[in-house]
């Protein structure tokens, strides 16, 4: 079953979220930088998978399932789905870490300018790619 109003629900939120995310960044906060992109990614890709008849996951990293139901996908993103599923991989690794931290790793000091524009640029990347291809009808 598509609910595509459920779809496009997500991918609107993950496309505002994108704009919270230059606040963060102006913000030098990279580390939440670094944690919200995950869950703009996170969220895109939910959004795409449920529109095209996909269950997605309860996990927070849906790369393995894009990969395995590409053809599932719209044909115009089968080129983009390895680069989709990488952001959903690399982002998902530093999920917690970004937020909480640990005891020998304070997120503020450890996440860097750069870390925050790999992951802002990856997070709008995903949800400029999802967009056209999540409407709701």
């Amino acid at each position: 079953m598509r609910n595509r109003s459920l779809a496009a629900d997500y991918v609107r939120r993950a496309a505002a979220r994108v704009r919270a995310l230059d606040v963060l960044f102006e913000a030098e906060s990279w580390a939440d930088v670094v944690r919200e992109s995950q869950e703009v990614v996170e969220l895109a890709l939910k959004g795409l998978l449920r529109a095209w008849g996909v269950e997605p996951p309860r996990i927070h990293d849906v790369s393995d399932v894009l990969l395995a139901e590409r053809e599932r996908l719209p044909e115009a993103l089968w080129a983009q789905v390895p680069q989709l599923a990488q952001a959903s991989r690399e982002l998902r690794r530093d999920r917690e870490l970004a937020f909480y931290g640990a005891e020998d790793l304070t997120p503020s000091s450890f996440y860097s300018q750069a870390d925050a524009s790999r992951a802002r640029d990856a997070a709008r990347a995903v949800v400029t790619a999802v967009r056209p291809h999540v409407a709701d009808e």
